[in-house]
């Protein structure tokens, strides 16, 4: 199992705390930044405090074999260490995996190998938007479907189904940093999520060799992964160099996928009347006319 995947043995939390712990200097807590201090950052000693909780108690959750923790001592821990609500929800799950909602990719030496599968009405709906391109996320970042506008944007019918996948192609396909111009915002922002994913799932056995996998071949992957950044897809914008519309500003929306919580069906929504807008409709033209 990859370092910081197995988030059973409290490994996960330990580092998550640390990692926030050290963004933080001692001013933003109404602590004397200056004096004799051996780190710049927060100590341990002073989050306890903070926190109303012991020292030894604290230093034991750093350490990963903390005692079973209420809500009240981990929004407590939240509120020092400055969390917004997405990492409060991690601290959760990663403090009390035994309490995390259940899944099929959990427990078992197969786990994460069942196939992910999108029912026929999401497909259908897909190809119902034939104005702006999107696809269906699945876990891992898996792109499980999408429609032709998407297509024509992204290539995913061009590629292996291995390599349908955001953090492979983000950090492995050569060309992303030319179809990204802001590539290390979106190489940030996909990390943090599949650390989400991790959270969720930390029993993932396709998860971890996908993680291994992008260590060793990315300098950068690993740097972002060291980070413990977590993040929600939810909605936002990017900035693409697409080799036949030229530059587009992709506004997007993320949704969760009813009665299935790890598909994420996400549409980009282009500024009517933009120029994105117009350059989308020559793509759509160029992709259906037939080769030859």
């Amino acid at each position: 199992m990859i370092a910081g995947m197995d988030i059973s043995t409290g490994r996960e939390l330990g580092d998550f705390l640390r990692s926030r712990r050290a963004r933080i200097q001692p001013q933003e807590v109404g602590l004397p930044g200056h004096g004799r201090r051996r780190v710049p950052v927060l100590r341990r000693e002073e989050v306890a405090q903070l926190a109303g909780v012991s020292v030894d108690y604290y230093i034991r959750l750093e350490q990963g074999r903390g005692p079973s923790v209420s809500d009240a001592v981990l929004d407590a821990i939240g509120r020092v260490l400055r969390l917004d609500d997405t990492e409060q929800d991690y601290l959760r799950t990663v403090a009390r995996p035994t309490t995390r909602r259940p899944s099929a990719t959990r427990g078992t030496p197969a786990a994460g190998r069942a196939p992910q599968r999108v029912r026929p009405g999401l497909r259908l709906l897909l190809d119902t938007i034939d104005k702006a391109p999107a696809f269906v996320l699945g876990r891992r970042m898996d792109v499980l479907a999408w429609n032709d506008l998407g297509d024509a944007l992204v290539g995913f019918s061009q590629m292996a189904p291995e390599d349908r996948n955001m953090p492979r192609q983000v950090f492995l396909n050569p060309q992303a940093r030319e179809l990204y111009p802001d590539w290390p915002a979106v190489a940030a922002e996909t990390v943090a999520h599949l650390r989400l994913d991790a959270g969720n799932h930390p029993q993932d056995g396709q998860l971890a060799t996908l993680v291994g996998e992008l260590s060793l071949k990315s300098d950068d992957f690993r740097r972002l992964w060291a980070d413990h950044q977590v993040k929600e897809k939810t909605y936002g914008a990017k900035r693409m160099m697409h080799p036949v519309a030229g530059e587009l500003t992709m506004p997007y929306e993320a949704l969760t996928v009813t009665g299935v919580p790890d598909q994420m069906l996400v549409v980009y929504t282009p500024e009517p009347g933009s120029q994105t807008e117009e350059r989308l409709k020559l793509l759509a033209s160029w992709a259906a006319t037939p080769a030859g």
